[in-house]
């Protein structure tokens, strides 16, 4: 899991960088057709050589798959949505992730072994079908034509703050095409403040939520003896919990109060989760907090959000991979840090008695991912932008 987390590391800058030049439906082919390997050779034959097979075969295509499939929606919701439509659009995407994600494990659960890669490989086919029949490559197409404008304005806004006679033209591009991936971000990173800003909480966001992973239920077990039927309800609940209010709540409140506002709040309420959970008293406690999953949940959309205004439409597929290449970073790093800490507090050779150090460390991580999202200024509202351009058109 480590090997394929470095490679996610390096592999998603470069696969963002490539869906810019070449179209996000034909790279994102590439990934989807990959992923049909692994299911297809345990579905044939379930023996030790096709295991072993199988397990080189996922490694190698979990370093191109791994997260290309997010990466890429994300860009493509980034490219073709209005900015003021944007937040709830990726929120609608990753409660539609979670739902896939609950579906599949249920249906895991009542098939039998034999046909459960079967239907995994069958299912990867027909996703790989659909996408190539009926998603539309719309990069260069007239229909987006409205969502160039608007862009357009938004920059008019921004040259606008500047001093009006500046010699430097505008640029409806950040980007120059002919540069490589590293060179465009580390030029972003330069330029815009607010896009560093929203890497540094991504470190910190991922980095949180898979230290969680790694020790919440080796903390529940050892502190409050749950089994496996106990782990599922939970996870179930919250996985139910984060899907209803991702497709139907937030979406709702998403584009009027803004990413940066959410982002903060996601945050906060992760601290809130994790430092609670850190002080169990009860095995009830652990359901409780499962209220604050929503804003857990929100973080990730709200980071793609603000940063995918930082960049033109045809440039959302470099930093959205640039966002997913530090996000495997923090999955990386995580485990190393907070498991043999978790290990440590859960033994009788703790410096001190408290079981749920590890999950308080979590926490705090969550609460410096909070105050660098206070720093993050609000963008501009679309009103705004349309009453400038509309009124000093020819001035800008």
């Amino acid at each position: 899991m480590k090997a394929i987390g470095l490679g996610t590391m390096v592999m998603m800058p470069v696969i963002g960088n490539l869906s810019d030049r070449y179209g996000i439906k034909a790279v994102l082919t590439l990934p989807m057709c990959l992923s049909i390997l692994p299911p297809v050779i345990l579905g044939y034959r379930r023996d030790t050589h096709f295991f072993y097979l199988f397990y080189i075969i996922k490694i190698l295509t979990a370093l191109v798959c791994e997260g290309a499939v997010d990466c890429l929606a994300f860009a493509y919701v980034g490219e073709n949505i209005h900015d003021r439509t944007r937040i709830s659009a990726f929120s609608i995407l990753a409660g539609i992730k979670m739902i896939s994600a609950l579906c599949g494990t249920l249906v895991a659960r009542f098939l039998p072994v034999a046909l459960i890669f079967k239907v995994s490989a069958i299912l990867f086919l027909v996703g790989l079908l659909y996408m190539r029949t009926f998603l539309k490559e719309r990069l260069n197409n007239d229909e987006v034509g409205d969502h160039h404008q608007d862009d357009h304005a938004t920059s008019d806004v921004t040259m606008l703050a500047e001093p009006i006679l500046n010699d430097t033209t505008i640029k409806t591009s950040v980007f120059n095409k002919k540069q490589s991936s590293l060179k465009d971000m580390i030029y972003l990173m330069k330029t815009s403040t607010i896009f560093v800003q929203a890497l540094v909480v991504t470190f910190f966001s991922s980095f949180s939520d898979s230290g969680m992973q790694s020790a919440f239920l080796y903390f529940l077990k050892a502190r409050f003896g749950f089994d496996k039927n106990q782990f599922a309800d939970l996870l179930l609940l919250i996985t139910i919990v984060g899907s209803i209010s991702q497709l139907f709540v937030l979406p709702r409140f998403a584009s009027s109060i803004g990413e940066r506002k959410l982002l903060s709040t996601g945050l906060f309420m992760e601290f809130m989760n994790m430092a609670i959970v850190s002080i169990s008293w009860a095995p009830w406690v652990p359901y409780l907090t499962s209220v604050f999953v929503p804003g857990a949940i929100i973080v990730m959309p709200s980071v793609c959000g603000i940063a995918s205004r930082q960049v033109g439409p045809g440039e959302q597929g470099k930093v959205q991979g640039c966002i997913s290449g530090v996000k495997s970073f923090g999955k990386v790093v995580a485990p190393f840090v907070f498991s043999p800490l978790t290990a440590l507090f859960l033994s009788n050779n703790a410096p001190f008695y408290f079981p749920g150090f590890s999950l308080l460390c979590i926490a705090l991580s969550s609460m410096i991912g909070f105050l660098q999202s206070l720093l993050i200024k609000d963008v501009p509202p679309q009103p705004l932008n349309k009453e400038i351009n509309n009124s000093s058109g020819e001035e800008v």
